[in-house]
């Protein structure tokens, strides 16, 4: 096969990468390969839009019709984004033998699962590696490179907006309007940013990596989630005097073949890895039986890295066709979801209430700890801006998270505890 064939969905920040990508890089790309790639059709909203890249005008059509049911064309790119519309797009190009590569996580995280299924049903490849995490190779990682290990752990920094705003907020000592008003204006945030603060894109993305490293069927609707939006200066303020830095963390791990999924914010040691990843960088950790533990650190979103890893994708698919190998990437899974109970989720805790300012109350918060058995690492307390009120700040040892719930439950009812302030997980000190 000299030449493959390429429709491209969508020509925006990431479809413009991958065509600069595939002309500055034809030669090494042939070479690689062993196959010219040639773009045939790209999918455009706007015919007549100027664009920031050479292409042959012949290239753009606003039918999908001239992609999907195109004899001509042997792999669809889709950067273009969208759920179900571009489900049924790609149903369709798949059922006409096309193979797929994306960097959609929306809609893998909701309809991957189906799409790969029918995709082997029609001997045809998905990959979608530049769906979670931009130019880091993390799906390529978990398939391929760590494919021997056992995946006991992945914990990590998946959506750049979030990691932005937050290393702001600490950094320069910012609120989370004016610096997401900031996010906004420099483009790293949406003008709807909901997706990225109230933590569903970070879980669409874990939703994918827990499915690979587990081997189950772990469904967006399994992710517990919380977002930024109630980090307030004073919660980072009181996180750094105990030695931690708040960041939006995905967790996904197994113990005893039970599977937890969350996207929280987290307190890490100011030391952690993590910890010190900055602004819109993402960087994942994957702790493996066999391997121990191993990070994954780059550009989590933007033309170029999140193009790269499209255009990496899309060699692969390339070599697949000319191996005759297509249509192996879905995988039975091999376990039944297996999901832990709340009495099973063990972690540390940071609690912030403020509470009266008198004699007797430290006792009575106490008490409801020690009813729970939960013991504290760390204990702060300071007066609080209203009169004859204290604020108290407690990170927790190891509880679970039914301990947590039951000792929030019985705080409410102390007439000494006026708000629980804040309460957010604790990581990175095992």
């Amino acid at each position: 096969m000299d030449q493959v064939n390429v429709g491209l969905c969508g020509l925006g920040t990431v479809g413009t990468g991958v065509v600069k990508l595939l002309q500055s890089h034809a030669e090494e790309i042939k070479y690689k390969v062993g196959s010219e790639i040639q773009i045939k059709k790209i999918l455009v909203h706007d015919m007549d839009k100027k664009r920031d890249v050479a292409i042959q005008s012949e290239w753009l059509t606003d039918n999908a019709e001239d992609l999907v049911s195109n004899p001509d064309i042997d792999i669809i790119i889709e950067v273009m984004g969208g759920i179900e519309d571009t489900n049924l797009l790609l149903e369709q190009a798949i059922r006409n033998k096309k193979h797929i590569v994306t960097a959609n996580k929306d809609l893998m995280a909701v309809h991957g699962q189906k799409l790969l299924r029918l995709a082997k049903e029609n001997n045809c490849d998905i990959l979608y590696d530049a769906s979670v995490a931009g130019g880091i190779p993390i799906i390529r990682s978990l398939t391929e490179g760590l494919a021997s290990d056992k995946i006991q752990k992945i914990m990590g920094i998946v959506n750049g907006t979030t990691n932005y705003i937050l290393t702001k907020m600490t950094d320069d000592e910012l609120a989370f309007e004016p610096v997401l008003q900031e996010a906004q204006e420099l483009g790293f945030a949406e003008a709807d940013p909901t997706s990225d603060v109230d933590g569903l894109d970070a879980a669409r993305k874990m939703t994918l990596l827990a499915n690979l490293a587990f081997k189950m069927e772990i469904g967006l609707e399994d992710v517990e989630i919380t977002g930024i939006r109630t980090i307030s200066q004073e919660d980072i303020t009181f996180a750094t005097s105990l030695g931690y830095t708040i960041k939006l963390i995905g967790i996904a791990s197994i113990h005893n073949g039970k599977v937890e999924v969350s996207v929280e914010p987290t307190l890490l040691p100011k030391d952690h890895p993590l910890a010190l990843v900055k602004n819109e960088f993402n960087a994942v950790y994957v702790y493996g039986e066999a391997v121990g533990e191993t990070m994954f650190y780059g550009p989590g979103a933007g033309s170029m890295p999140t193009a790269t890893a499209v255009v990496s994708d899309l060699m692969d698919v390339v070599k697949n066709i000319r191996l005759g190998i297509t249509g192996n990437e879905y995988i039975v899974p091999q376990y039944d979801k297996q999901l832990k109970e709340n009495h099973e989720k063990y972690m540390q805790y940071f609690i912030r209430m403020e509470v009266d300012d008198e004699a007797g109350t430290f006792q009575k918060i106490t008490n409801v700890f020690t009813d729970e058995k939960v013991s504290f690492q760390k204990i702060l307390q300071l007066p609080s801006d209203k009169d004859k009120m204290a604020e108290i700040v407690m990170v927790t040892h190891k509880i679970s998270k039914q301990q947590l719930l039951n000792s929030r439950e019985n705080l409410k009812g102390l007439d000494v505890v006026n708000e629980i302030i804040s309460c957010y997980r604790v990581d990175g000190e095992d």
